[in-house]
């Protein structure tokens, strides 16, 4: 039998120098996309030098990589907390509110990737049909289960999903947009929430 491989476990300063590059890597990249960013910018921006950050990531591509999937990694957390034991309205509108003040919170890495999905997603494409899509197919099996037990209205759980992301991460993907119409006033995203949630939870409750 081969020996089985150890993968080392990442020291506390690896992590917070990773944290530090990716943090770094989402003001650079929302700056100046992909193409213009530099890896020495990334590391002007974070304060480590250049060789120190390519001991971590060894290309400006791992990089874009890792911001985009430590993204959706945030972004799918309140996804994967769908839990099929609770109950539907309220597990669907703790999902929409938490959504709704990531977009609040984190614009900039909503924007960056809208950009990537617009240009045909090819740094996270494999990332999109793999685990995503296995996630998204498991919690719509679970919203489907709760329209099959009479207690959501019945829905497409895909596009009610999509709907979801659609509607939340709008107000960062369209910021100047939403800005300019509302005039930006200082309750506009407790307004959205409300508004949002509202929403959907009349059109998924049962008459």
């Amino acid at each position: 039998m081969g020996e089985t491989r150890t993968i080392p476990r990442k020291t506390r300063i690896q992590a917070q120098n990773e944290e530090l590059i990716l943090k770094a890597a989402l003001e650079v990249f929302s700056a100046y996309g992909f193409r213009g960013a530099t890896v020495d910018q990334i590391a002007a921006n974070c304060g480590l030098s250049k060789p120190n950050l390519l001991y971590y990531f060894r290309r400006k591509e791992d990089i874009y990589v890792a911001v985009l999937e430590h993204t959706l990694h945030d972004w799918l957390e309140p996804l994967r907390s769908l839990d099929a034991e609770g109950e539907p309205i309220a597990e669907i509108t703790r999902y929409i509110r938490t959504k709704i003040r990531l977009s609040r919170d984190n614009p900039k890495a909503s924007r960056l990737f809208a950009n990537e999905i617009l240009h045909g997603a090819t740094a996270v494409g494999a990332y999109l049909k793999g685990p995503l899509k296995a996630l998204v197919d498991e919690k719509a099996a679970i919203i489907r289960s709760w329209i099959a037990d009479g207690r959501l209205n019945p829905i497409d759980p895909h596009h009610l999903i999509f709907a979801i992301w659609a509607t939340t991460q709008h107000y960062a993907d369209f910021e100047p947009q939403v800005s300019a119409v509302t005039d930006n006033p200082p309750d506009l995203m407790d307004t959205a929430e409300e508004t949002l949630t509202r929403l959907f939870v009349e059109g998924l409750r049962p008459r």
